[in-house]
């Protein structure tokens, strides 16, 4: 219960999580849940990525080729009202005259991102970036897999405590400074 008597500035209000969400996202028993949402969204990533990093027209000789045109088949969209007209803008003067390195971008980020993953290092850092690849797709007016992906992206950043407890994260967060405790159950 959460009182709100007497709260001045500089005091912390603390609202207790329910048990579903702090067995979820604070508790490692939930971890395995983690690793099979983390090995799917990583080996889809991953997968992606080694198809465009060897096409030519994503990193090879003609690199930016594939996302101007499909920059261009966005611009296209803006009419029908399925992409909105400052993300247009964006692509349009931004994304477009730089095709080249926001190929290899696209194409290294969506390997990275699934690397990271799949081996549950900075597990909550890969999810939000593969999050705003999924987002950058979707505002260019592409639906495909990218809201299931961009959802679990999601759910893999409110766990990030736990979503790498199967995977490198276990021995690298603490290490960076923020490290799990074993709390007796209350």
């Amino acid at each position: 219960m959460v009182k709100l008597k007497n709260v001045g500035l500089g005091k912390d209000v603390v609202v207790d999580e329910n048990p579903v969400s702090r067995w979820l996202f604070t508790n490692t028993t939930s971890a395995w849940i983690w690793l099979i949402l983390r090995l799917y969204l990583g080996y889809s990533w991953l997968t992606a990525g080694i198809n465009k990093v060897t096409s030519d027209v994503w990193t090879g000789s003609n690199a930016g080729t594939a996302i101007k045109g499909f920059m261009e088949g966005a611009l296209g969209k803006v009419e029908a009202g399925d992409v909105a007209s400052w993300y247009a803008w964006f692509l349009e003067n931004i994304v477009i005259p730089n095709a080249v390195p926001f190929s290899y971008m696209v194409a290294w980020g969506e390997i990275l991102v699934g690397l990271g993953l799949i081996v549950g290092i900075l597990t909550g850092i890969s999810a939000f970036f593969g999050a705003l690849m999924n987002m950058s797709f979707l505002l260019a007016g592409t639906v495909s897999t990218n809201p299931v992906m961009f959802m679990i992206a999601m759910l893999l950043i409110m766990a990030w405590k736990v979503a790498g407890w199967y995977g490198l994260d276990r021995w690298v967060l603490p290490r960076l400074g923020t490290p799990w405790s074993i709390k007796d159950k209350v």
